[in-house]
């Protein structure tokens, strides 16, 4: 995984999806903006990213992706708001509604506990050309 700044092009669009569908071969680099949040054992994990663009009143265009992991959702859903609201502000982004998405992984007692959420930008690519 290459992880990328949190900027959405101009002209992508952004669709949500549960499971990512097949993106390229095992071993190939994939360009993602990653929300990550590993816990000790019995804690909770929440991890999430909140996106937004320019509005269509403004003209449409670009937007950010903000990312943020905690092992309590409603917090990670508190920061993801004011996170990407601020990040718009300082771009002088008028944005359309904020987005989010937020996974929660439970806790076991004796393991530690992972949730991820990931932005990807478009296929798989090749590290290393054949000879």
């Amino acid at each position: 995984l290459r992880t990328l700044s949190s900027v959405i092009p101009a002209d992508v669009p952004v669709e949500e999806a549960g499971t990512a569908p097949d993106l390229g071969p095992t071993g190939d680099a994939l360009d993602v903006v990653l929300a990550r949040q590993t816990s000790q054992p019995g804690t909770r994990a929440a991890a999430g990213l909140a996106w937004a663009r320019a509005t269509e009143e403004s003209g449409g265009g670009p937007g950010i992706f903000y990312e943020e992991g905690n092992h309590d959702p409603a917090t990670v859903r508190e920061r993801l708001e004011a996170g990407v609201e601020r990040g718009c502000h300082l771009r002088g982004i008028d944005p359309s509604p904020v987005h989010t998405r937020v996974v929660t992984a439970e806790p076991e007692a004796e393991a530690y506990t992972t949730a991820v959420v990931v932005a990807v930008y478009g296929d798989g690519k090749r590290l290393l050309s054949a000879k």
